[in-house]
């Protein structure tokens, strides 16, 4: 909750004073009253950049290898960017670019004729074995959907997809 957020509209009730916001934070994700998820994912890629930030000295390294790397890569920086994906969106092409920019300083540029270059989409894609962030988000949908298709269809879920 923030104060520039905060309306004047408030609900009184029985000595419980509750204010309405805009916006608030429920079990990690952000939700407002225009029903928007822009900010949601500048949140997540904000969290991501910032993941990597807190490790930057181990990825910089060269005593670690990039195995290392990719495998710490996989298991903070990747989950607290997909964060609830499997039910809500975001914007693949922006999530694409925040892990290609990482994977690009994980794996540095190739030297060739005395000469630094950055790794391609291509080169990238095989490095990671074409296991990339949009695949991950897909493979958790799907997972979702299996896991809603197998709940009872007294469940309020089951009845909304339904």
């Amino acid at each position: 909750m923030y104060k520039k957020d905060i309306r004047t509209e408030n609900l009184n009730n029985n000595n419980l004073h509750i204010e309405q916001v805009q916006q608030y934070k429920y079990l990690g994700s952000i939700i407002n009253d225009s029903n928007s998820i822009e900010e949601e994912n500048k949140v997540r890629i904000a969290l991501g950049i910032k993941a990597y930030h807190a490790k930057q000295k181990f990825f910089k390294s060269r005593l670690v290898t990039k195995y290392s790397k990719l495998k710490l890569y996989r298991t903070v920086i990747r989950p607290i960017v997909t964060y609830a994906s499997e039910t809500g969106l975001l914007k693949e092409t922006i999530i694409q670019k925040l892990e290609r920019k990482l994977l690009r300083r994980i794996f540095g540029p190739t030297k060739e004729n005395q000469i630094w270059i950055i790794k391609t989409n291509e080169e990238l894609d095989e490095l990671i074995e074409y296991k990339n962030i949009v695949n991950y988000i897909k493979a958790q949908r799907l997972s979702w959907f299996g896991h809603v298709l197998r709940m009872p269809d007294t469940r309020t879920v089951k009845k909304i997809l339904k």
